[in-house]
């Protein structure tokens, strides 16, 4: 089984770029974050043509996350079950085959000591709780998504430039290693050592052209995923396309 995680940055307007990547790759399963549109927007049809069912979880102009898939599409949960009183779409669950499966858009935080920091901090505290839980399934579960967190300075391409900054502060990255206390392993650290691989890269001043990027886009593996675990990659093809996101795809491969 192929996963992959790409935020899209508004699946509209990358239509051509994202249709034109799963035709070359034909992953499995598809885990798509910041739709900026809602359910009856979506471009269901030209999904559906490559032989992707799909669940979708939308939201006006903002956020929205969604799950495509070769295989049907089970038990479908719609937001964090332990945050329900968040208004916002970002996270979306399903089991597809043996799976189950995730795509989560973390809140950026914009700004250390904001409100909208606090609430992505109040996020992902709900998110742990709530990856504790499936824990208790015993199932291979994989947690794809843009977690605006780079968790180390290997994940950076110049940590003196991000010290202190939202993305990359002390709390956010105490948050994402402690979902790896609970036994989730990043796939792409399991193949790759060293600085990077980025997944995202700022529009402006020729960030990827420099390749001043950051690594916060994220595939999570439950103990039993990561046994079934073949590879993990990060493709920056898309990103240097015309319009293009500012974030690339990232796919792992399970033997299951």
């Amino acid at each position: 089984m192929k996963v992959v995680t790409w935020n899209v940055n508004s699946v509209r307007v990358r239509l051509p770029i994202v249709t034109s990547w799963l035709k070359q790759y034909q992953p499995d399963v598809v885990l798509l974050q910041e739709l900026k549109c809602l359910p009856e927007s979506f471009p269901a049809q030209e999904f559906e043509d490559l032989g992707y069912n799909l669940a979708i979880h939308g939201q006006k102009t903002y956020n929205g996350v969604a799950i495509l898939a070769k295989s049907p599409i089970e038990d479908v949960i719609c937001g964090l079950p332990t945050f329900s009183e968040d208004t916002q779409a970002r996270y979306i669950e399903a089991v597809v085959g043996k799976v189950r499966v995730a795509s989560v858009y973390v809140p950026n935080g914009q700004e250390i000591d904001s409100p909208a920091y606090a609430y992505k901090l109040e996020f992902l505290r709900k998110f742990h709780i709530h990856l504790n839980q499936l824990l208790n399934y015993d199932e291979a579960c994989v947690l794809g998504g843009d977690y605006n967190i780079a968790p180390t300075d290997e994940d950076v391409y110049d940590p003196r430039v991000w010290t202190n900054r939202v993305l990359c502060s002390e709390q956010e990255r105490k948050a994402f290693q402690a979902l790896s206390h609970l036994g989730y392993q990043d796939a792409i650290r399991l193949y790759h050592q060293g600085v990077g691989p980025f997944t995202w890269w700022d529009y402006r001043a020729g960030s990827f052209a420099a390749n001043k990027g950051l690594r916060i886009d994220h595939l999570l593996l439950s103990p039993t995923a990561a046994d079934f675990l073949q590879d993990c990659q990060v493709d920056a093809t898309p990103r240097a396309a015309e319009r293009a996101s500012d974030h690339a795809p990232v796919w792992c491969t399970l033997n299951v």
